[in-house]
C-alpha cells in the first residue's frame, strides 16, 4: 500500500509525498450513544487508510482517489460541497480545509492522494479516517500545534457541517487517539478518557461484512439524531436538568411515556439502556468476564434492531447465526446501521470452525461469498517514514 501511494503521488503529481497512515476503527459496545453525550469503547484497528500529502506555493487542490481511480481539481478560494451520489468523496478533505480556514489558519494548495485496505461503508468508518488523516498531516507540516483531541473535534465539525452527517465524535476521535492493544473508553460529553487493555491472545475481534452498503447522508441516521433530540426537548418540560439523553433514566423515561411517541420513546429507551449497558461491560471486561461482555454485545444488538431500528435482514441475519455458533461470545451489528458489518468476539480456538460455520450463511442465505475480517487492534493516526517522508 505504501509503494502504491507513493508511486501514484509522484506519477500525479511529480513530488515526494509526506506519508500519513490513518486507521479505521471498531466500536465493541455503546452504539449510537456518542451523538447523545454518553460512553462508547471503540478501538483504532490495523485496517487503515494511507494518504500522500504535499504543499504547493498556488492555492490548487488536486485529490487523488486510488481506490476509485477518480480524481478532484479545486481551489482554496472556492471551496463548495461537491454535489452527486456517487463524487461526494473530495467533501470529506475539502471540509478539513475549511474547518482549518474557519480557524484562521493559513493554507497553502494541496496536493493528496489516497488508498487503503478499511473496507468502504461497512462501519469501520473509512470516512473518519480519511478526515482525521489529512487534519493530522496538514497540522505536522505546517506546525499549527493542535493536540489530537484538538484535531478529533475539527474532524467531527466537518462532517456535521460541510458533509452534512450529524456524527457524533467517537469514530474520528477512535482514529486519532487509538492505541496498540488497548480500547478507549470515551466519555462524549466532557470527551475524558481511559484507554483499557485489551490484551487477550486467545480472542479475536472479527467483522463479518454484509455487502450492503448505505450512505449517512441522506440516510436514516440525521432522523434518529433528530428523533433523540425531540425526545431530550420533551424531558426537558419538566425535567430541567436533562440536556441530553445521557441525563435520562428509564425512570424518567416511564414516568413521560405517555407524552411521547411510540417511535421516540423505542428510540430514547435504547440509547439510555444502552448508556448504561457501556459502563456494565467494561466493568465486566475489568473483571475478566468475556462471556458477560459478549452478552451485554448480544444485548446491544436486540436493543438496535427492534428499538433503534437501524440494523436490516442482511445484519441480523449474520448476528443470529453467530451468536449459535461454538466460541462466540457475543456478535452485533456495528456503525450506524442499514448495511455494513457485524461484529463478533471468537475464542481463537474456534476462529477455523467459525469461518467455516459462516460460509453456508452467506451462499445458502445470503446469495454470496463470506467476506469476513479478522482485525488487531492498533495505534491511531501517525507520520510515516523519518519526518513523515520516505
Amino acid at each position: 500500500m505504501i509503494e502504491r501511494v507513493k508511486a501514484a503521488f509522484r506519477a500525479s503529481f511529480g513530488t515526494e509525498p509526506v506519508l500519513v497512515r490513518s486507521p479505521g476503527r471498531v466500536n465493541l459496545i455503546g452504539e449510537h450513544t456518542d451523538h447523545n453525550l454518553g460512553f462508547v469503547l471503540p478501538a483504532a484497528v490495523d485496517k487503515a487508510i494511507l494518504l500522500g500529502i504535499g504543499l504547493r506555493a498556488d492555492r490548487r487542490l488536486r485529490f487523488r482517489a486510488l481506490d476509485y481511480d477518480l480524481a478532484y481539481e479545486g481551489s482554496l478560494d472556492a471551496i463548495r460541497p461537491v454535489t452527486g451520489p456517487d463524487a461526494q468523496w473530495p467533501n470529506y478533505l475539502l471540509g478539513i480545509l475549511n474547518e482549518f480556514q474557519e480557524l484562521d489558519f493559513t493554507l497553502p494548495g494541496i496536493d493528496c492522494a489516497f488508498g487503503g485496505d478499511v473496507p468502504i461503508g461497512c462501519g469501520l468508518s473509512s470516512s473518519a479516517a480519511l478526515e482525521g488523516g489529512l487534519a493530522f498531516g496538514l497540522n505536522a507540516m505546517l506546525g499549527f500545534g493542535l493536540d489530537r483531541v484538538a484535531l478529533a473535534r475539527l474532524s467531527q465539525r466537518s462532517e456535521n457541517r460541510f458533509v452534512g452527517v450529524n456524527c457524533g465524535i467517537m469514530d474520528q476521535f477512535a482514529s486519532l487517539l487509538g492505541r496498540e492493544k488497548r480500547l478507549i473508553r470515551l466519555d462524549c460529553r466532557d470527551l475524558s478518557y481511559q484507554y483499557v487493555p485489551f490484551e487477550r491472545e486467545d480472542i479475536r475481534i472479527v467483522l463479518c461484512d454484509t455487502k450492503v452498503r448505505r450512505s449517512l447522508t441522506g440516510s436514516e441516521y440525521n432522523t434518529r439524531r433528530a428523533q433523540c433530540e425531540a425526545g431530550v426537548a420533551l424531558l426537558r418540560r419538566s425535567e430541567p436538568g436533562v440536556s441530553s439523553l445521557r441525563d435520562a433514566t428509564m425512570a424518567m423515561l416511564e414516568a413521560h411515556r405517555a407524552e411521547f411517541s411510540p417511535e421516540v420513546f423505542r428510540r430514547c429507551a435504547y440509547v439510555v439502556a444502552e448508556n448504561q449497558r457501556v459502563l456494565d461491560a467494561c466493568a465486566l471486561l475489568g473483571r475478566g468476564d468475556l462471556k458477560g461482555f459478549g452478552a451485554c454485545m448480544n444485548a446491544t444488538h436486540a436493543g438496535l434492531a427492534h428499538g433503534y431500528e437501524v440494523s436490516c435482514p442482511e445484519l441480523d441475519l449474520l448476528a443470529e447465526a453467530a451468536q449459535a455458533l461454538p466460541g462466540v461470545l457475543g456478535a452485533r451489528m456495528m456503525g450506524a446501521g442499514f448495511g455494513g458489518c457485524t461484529i463478533n468476539l471468537v475464542e481463537a480456538e474456534h476462529l477455523d470452525a467459525f469461518q467455516a460455520g459462516m460460509g453456508p450463511v452467506y451462499r445458502q442465505r445470503l446469495g454470496t461469498e463470506p467476506v469476513i475480517h479478522v482485525c488487531k487492534l492498533r495505534g491511531g493516526t501517525e507520520l510515516l517514514g523519518e519526518g513523515g517522508k520516505w
